[in-house]
């Protein structure tokens, strides 16, 4: 019998067999029961559709968090973190970090930590994924200009999870870990958020450290002895050694934690970050440029509100006008919110926040 056209596979290169034909796939209901069994006691299990505000059919094949995962990866606030920057606003370097690469970076350091401790490796990367997504422009410069606008102030973790993420009807585990994974917000319900939250501190960190170096801010030599003869001076060794530490604490206490020396040697690294980048009083001048320009963009989308995307309805200097013009502003990337500024409000593009 000759095959007919419809059933006849095709290839983008020489097939290679990787089963045989016909093989059962294993379904979603499979794979959790054996992650179910596989997980330490105290991890995160998947089951069916998840835990959602909406309820949904389950997916044939992925678990409830790696649909999570796979939306995270397809939203449009995932992708315009990649014109928010990190610490260097509107930097001329490409290779400085944006947010977008940080996320990436948190994601792989809270998987690295989650694989080998027995944690649900899918629940850790969409959180990690998302855990900055209620990001405005300029980074943390942006959560004390639109605090004003938003009742009980703004806060990146929290408006991300409740406003920004609300329309991918994320799984309930997924949004807590994301919305709580600041360490001035409540611990996260799962040992998987409390990864991602120790996860975010060890790769900013590291990774913001470097950049610094890599712009000239600061060297190498310069980050004190109990930082260095704990973890290094350069972010290859101090991922290693801070993730192993990480490893080894939560498989020796049975919590999520690190143990005294490498503890020390984060905190000692991050007052040091603090005082020689984040807080010199280049990067503080530029941070009050990036206050007053946003501040100033939701004031004026407020008072104008035909002016964002989706207009009607809205009375201006109401309370949804404002709600509206905080969303728009808050979703910004760098580069349209400079632009805004010179078109909208006047700015010199001289005055205009750069890399200091």
């Amino acid at each position: 019998m000759v095959p007919s056209s419809a059933s006849v596979p095709v290839v983008a290169h020489e097939a290679l067999e990787v089963a045989p034909p016909g093989r059962p796939v294993p379904e979603r209901a499979e794979r959790e029961e054996r992650e179910a069994a596989e997980l330490a006691p105290g991890a995160a299990r998947a089951c069916g559709a998840g835990n959602r505000a909406i309820p949904e059919a389950p997916d044939a094949f992925r678990t409830c968090f790696e649909r999570d995962l796979d939306r995270i990866h397809h939203s449009k606030a995932f992708r315009r973190l990649a014109g928010k920057c990190q610490v260097f606003v509107a930097p001329e370097d490409d290779h400085l970090r944006t947010r977008l690469t940080h996320a990436i970076e948190v994601c792989q350091v809270a998987v690295s930590i989650a694989r080998p401790t027995g944690l649900n490796v899918a629940l850790t990367a969409a959180a990690a994924t998302g855990h900055d997504c209620g990001h405005g422009p300029a980074g943390h410069a942006s959560e004390g200009a639109l605090s004003p606008f938003v009742e009980g102030g703004y806060h990146h973790a929290v408006y991300g999870a409740d406003v920004v993420l609300e329309p991918l009807n994320l799984c309930a585990e997924t949004l807590d870990a994301i919305r709580n994974h600041s360490w001035n917000r409540p611990a996260p319900a799962t040992a998987e958020g409390e990864v991602v939250a120790w996860a975010d501190r060890l790769a900013y960190v590291c990774h913001d450290f470097e950049d610094a170096v890599d712009a000239g801010v600061v060297r190498p030599d310069e980050l004190p002895a109990e930082v260095a003869g704990v973890v290094g001076t350069d972010r290859r060794t101090q991922l290693h050694r801070f993730i192993t530490a990480m490893v080894q604490t939560i498989v020796a206490t049975g919590t999520v934690a690190l143990r005294q020396p490498e503890a020390d040697a984060l905190a000692a690294f991050r007052a040091f970050n603090y005082e020689r980048i984040y807080l010199r009083p280049e990067a503080v001048d530029q941070a009050d440029r990036s206050a007053r320009l946003i501040a100033g963009l939701a004031e004026h989308y407020l008072t104008h509100p035909a002016l964002l995307p989706d207009p009607i309805g809205l009375v201006p200097g109401s309370a949804e006008a404002t709600a509206a013009a905080v969303r728009y502003v808050s979703g910004m990337t760098d580069r349209f919110a400079h632009r805004a500024a010179v078109e909208l409000l006047g700015w010199d593009e001289r005055a205009l926040p750069r890399t200091a």
